[in-house]
């Protein structure tokens, strides 16, 4: 299998996959997984809202199905 996406630590795995689980409420920006919440910000696989919280964006939604569900399903 070839990779076109950028490769994510497994921090940032676990941010994106506490992203998915905080759903519309979205995520504050000052917690311990901030660097890999702008980190999936600047990928666009999430965006910092106008409130200073972080939420979910399609194509992070795609990624996490992809990414975080597959491994799961191991």
């Amino acid at each position: 299998m070839m990779w076109d996406e950028p490769f994510l630590e497994s921090c940032c795995r676990a941010a994106l996959h506490r992203l998915v689980l905080a759903g519309t409420h979205g995520r504050p920006a000052g917690l311990k997984d901030g660097p890999c919440l702008h980190r999936l910000a600047e990928m666009g696989l999430a965006q910092e809202r106008q409130d200073e919280r972080f939420g979910l964006t399609e194509t992070g939604t795609q990624r996490h199905a992809s990414e975080v569900l597959r491994r799961r399903a191991s």
